[in-house]
């Protein structure tokens, strides 16, 4: 995935740790905030940085409610969601899922398919606390380890995989819209 843009000092303030924000685990009923949410935080990270109709296409096809669903209907896929404020609106999301990686995987691995936050909470815990309860989940489900794929130019998210013990395990093309991009593979023992 591409790097997000910087922000500007006329950018909204991040929002500080805020105990009205929670996580928990998502259900057929969350799909249509979870679509949201997932194209939100998509756009949030890399417009400005990708081609406008190549984030448009990866969202139709990535983000939708079906893609949600077939997730909550596997038993090997773990959704969870964030929400704030007293309305518990979506802000951020991870999914744990079958590998889908270009390195060699065992029945010992999962995949954090994804894990978004809304910039505005960027620095508030919440991106942390989603990779806690993803780790916490695999281990749950018997997992041994937890593999990712990031774009490779995108250091603020390697940066916080690093420091969640995440190495580097491998490399993968990953298509957004009709562009490639380079992507580094990470992995973690648990």
């Amino acid at each position: 995935m591409p790097r997000p843009r910087s922000r500007s000092s006329s950018s909204p303030k991040k929002l500080s740790a805020d105990p009205s924000v929670r996580l928990r685990r998502a259900e057929a009923g969350d799909a249509a905030a979870l679509s949201l949410v997932a194209s939100a935080t998509f756009l949030d990270a890399f417009a400005g940085i990708l081609d406008g109709s190549d984030i448009v296409a990866h969202c139709a096809a990535n983000n939708s409610q079906l893609a949600f669903d077939a997730w909550f209907t596997d038993p090997g896929s773990v959704v969870t969601l964030a929400e704030a404020g007293q309305g518990h609106a979506p802000v951020g999301y991870s999914v744990l899922t079958t590998p889908d990686l270009p390195i060699t995987t065992s029945a010992a691995d999962i995949e954090l398919k994804r894990i978004y936050v809304l910039s505005r909470l960027h620095g508030s815990g919440t991106g942390r606390a989603l990779m806690e309860r993803a780790l916490d989940d695999a281990r749950a489900l018997g997992r041994g380890r937890v593999l990712l794929g990031v774009y490779g130019e995108n250091h603020r998210a390697r940066t916080f995989y690093e420091r969640h013990g995440f190495e580097l395990a491998g490399e993968r093309r990953f298509l957004v819209g009709k562009t490639w991009h380079e992507d580094v593979v990470y992995a973690r023992a648990l």
